[in-house]
């Protein structure tokens, strides 16, 4: 019924008071549709934020308090035998890191619990910054805790730099079938420059400084950049012998070949001193250390770590880290 006086009334109406009027109440109903989805995504975005907040929240507190319990745990474990594991490439990142290596290495040294600290190896290499730096760290608490003796166990495993790290111990474990050695530095990449003339493929490549890009794949390598390469690789490799031969001392029975890059079985090490002797970590710690109790103090990766990374722009840098890795030395 009030639908037809409504329709009387406009009808009344000038025409174009009728159409003003018209107008103006589909204007008022899209504004009113604009207001309010807008009001709706303001109000979906804030509470998206705030369970974001609330997630990472729940992640940290988790994160802080497993730490603390396991660090009380393990205040009460009595005396015991410390193991700490590197299992795989020596690299910034990861197992084989220094800034997860040190930390597990300072804490069983510094465990009041802890008699003797066992470093347990399954690694064909890597980067010689990061084991030179976890075998300095080895070093300077052999120093600091002189009671404490420091022993390694190889897996199946330990070359280059992996042995680099083995040296600072004070004892090598191996089981004979173990691989050990390769004593040597390499640098290795690609060059397309062949191929890119068959192709009829132009590299423009411009750069502030003549040697900037020689280690680029796509351009020709001069005499000179080649012999630059060799004599960093050269230096790299004087210090990993200085390190092998400052480790072992006297017990190495030194070949020509023991510092070529060659590598052996545990049997064949132990005879020419690059270990000393056949075991397991739970043999040593029954034989050598006579702690059979034995608390790893590996500093692994939990769920807050894995998801609180997700938060981080780590996948850019590992992908520039993986280009780039081919022209950096590593010791495999």
């Amino acid at each position: 019924m009030s639908g037809k006086i409504m329709d009387e009334q406009l009808s009344n109406l000038p025409t174009g008071e009728s159409d003003k009027k018209e107008a103006g109440w589909e204007r008022q109903l899209l504004e009113k549709l604009a207001t309010d989805s807008l009001r709706e995504q303001r109000l979906r975005r804030r509470w998206s934020i705030f369970f974001r907040f609330a997630f990472l929240s729940v992640i940290i507190f988790a994160f802080y308090y497993f730490s603390d319990y396991a660090t009380d745990e393990m205040e009460n474990l009595g005396h015991h035998t410390a193991l700490i594991e590197i299992d795989g490439t020596i690299e910034s990142e990861g197992a084989g890191s220094a800034h997860t290596v040190i930390p597990a290495l300072n804490r069983a040294f510094s465990d009041p619990g802890s008699v003797a600290v066992v470093v347990r190896i399954n690694s064909p290499g890597g980067s010689p910054v990061q084991a030179g730096m976890i075998n300095d760290e080895m070093g300077r608490l052999r120093k600091e805790y002189p009671e404490k003796k420091l022993y390694v166990v190889v897996d199946e495993i330990c070359a280059s730099g992996g042995y680099y790290i083995a040296v600072a111990a004070d004892k090598i474990f191996v089981n004979k079938a173990s691989v050990v050695g390769s004593i040597g530095v390499l640098m290795d990449g690609f060059g397309f420059t062949g191929l890119m003339d068959k192709l009829g493929v132009e590299r423009r490549l411009m750069t502030a400084g003549e040697n900037k890009g020689f280690m680029d794949p796509f351009s020709p390598q001069t005499e000179k950049q080649k012999a630059f390469s060799q004599t960093m690789l050269n230096e790299i490799h004087q210090q990993f012998i200085d390190t092998v031969r400052a480790g072992r001392g006297q017990r190495l029975k030194e070949t020509p070949d023991m510092f070529s890059g060659l590598f052996w079985i545990g049997s064949k090490a132990v005879q020419m001193g690059l270990a000393d002797d056949f075991g397991s970590v739970d043999s040593v710690a029954r034989d050598i250390i006579k702690v059979e109790n034995i608390v790893d103090y590996t500093q692994k990766e939990g769920l807050p770590e894995r998801v609180l990374k997700k938060f981080g722009a780590s996948i850019g840098a590992s992908a520039a880290t993986t280009m780039l890795k081919g022209n950096i030395p590593s010791m495999h």
